[in-house]
C-alpha cells in the first residue's frame, strides 16, 4: 500500500491519498474519472510511501491530513522528517 501526496501543476495545491496500486491511481487523478481531483489537472507525484498492511498506510494518510499547513510542512515530509 502507498501513501501519496500529489502537486497541481495548474495551481500549486496539494493532494494525500493512499492506494494499493499507485500507478493507476495517479492516471485517475489526471483523468475525467476523478470527482475532486480532475479540476486541478495536471497532478504530479511529489512524495510516496510503501506500507505493508492497508490500515498502517490509512493512519499515516489521515495524520499527514490532519497536521495543517501542509506547504510549511511539505519539505519535512518529503526528507523524513515528519
Amino acid at each position: 500500500y502507498f501513501v501519496y501526496i500529489l502537486r497541481s501543476l495548474k495551481n500549486g495545491k496539494y493532494y494525500i491519498g493512499q492506494t494499493q496500486d499507485l500507478e493507476s491511481r495517479i492516471k485517475v487523478h489526471n483523468s475525467a474519472k476523478a470527482r475532486w481531483t480532475k479540476r486541478y489537472q495536471p497532478w504530479e507525484l511529489i512524495h510516496s510511501e510503501i506500507y505493508t498492511r492497508r490500515c498502517d498506510a490509512m493512519k499515516r494518510e489521515k495524520f499527514l491530513k490532519n497536521i495543517g499547513g501542509i506547504r510549511e510542512r511539505l519539505n519535512e515530509i518529503v526528507s523524513g522528517k515528519l
